[in-house]
């Protein structure tokens, strides 16, 4: 089913008012399933509470979702809404290519725990199979042959997905996540054995950095280079 038309504000969900509770419908429950999400995190969302939180029985939700991850895959399909758009400005391909990197990470960021909700999935929806057709159909204009595009396409969006779940997993964790993961822990292992790691010691300050965009920036202008490789050469006219 087609989440594409639906609005996400990421209000975390209440239950409903006393009374004859509303009709149950396969958004609503993503809906409120997102809700949850952004409200007490992954581990905390099952289908009892998600039923509790809709006002109906657990069983009742199975008539749309067999499974947990059957539900958590129509999540990810929601995320994804709006993520396949490409500016028609004529800009570069790998400039193209790096706006939906940037579309799909800031979509998972914009809920709790989203790529690890993502992370797994294997949609069929509107949204999910309108992103892969843009980028592979980008890829493919920009001189990629008919198996390195979508390869291309897994890596990258591998390449975000991983990269979101270690930046989601560092605001989840233990420490000040201002700084990045365990920060602090490091510098205090590198400064006891002095000498002992010196290319570490003298990375620190961009190992230890808050600055977790510019890393993805990094990563992704590394990877669109290294696929660049994979473009076939321009045809001379005829």
């Amino acid at each position: 089913m087609d989440f594409s038309s639906t609005p996400q504000d990421g209000t975390a969900a209440t239950r409903p008012a006393r009374g004859r509770p509303p009709r149950l419908d396969q958004r609503r429950t993503v809906e409120t399933a997102l809700g949850l999400l952004d409200e007490a995190g992954l581990d905390a969302l099952t289908m009892r509470r998600l039923a509790e939180a809709m006002g109906v029985q657990a069983g009742a939700l199975y008539r749309y979702f067999a499974t947990k991850q059957d539900l958590l895959t129509a999540m990810a399909e929601h995320m994804l809404a709006g993520c396949a758009e490409v500016a028609d400005d004529g800009a570069a391909w790998d400039e193209q290519v790096a706006g939906l990197a940037r579309r799909m990470r800031a979509a998972l960021l914009a809920h709790r725990d989203g790529a690890r909700v993502y992370a797994g999935t294997h949609s069929t929806g509107t949204n999910t199979l309108g992103f892969a057709d843009a980028l592979i159909g980008l890829l493919r204009k920009a001189g990629f042959g008919a198996e390195d595009a979508p390869r291309a396409a897994f890596t990258l969006v591998n390449f975000t997905t991983g990269h979101t779940l270690e930046e989601q997993a560092a605001l989840e964790g233990p420490g000040n996540a201002a700084t990045g993961p365990d920060a602090d822990r490091l510098r205090e292992a590198v400064a006891a054995t002095p000498g002992r790691f010196p290319h570490v010691e003298a990375a620190l300050p961009t190992l230890t950095s808050s600055d977790v965009a510019a890393q993805f920036e990094f990563g992704l202008r590394l990877l669109l280079q290294g696929m660049s490789a994979l473009r076939a050469p321009a045809h001379s006219p005829a």
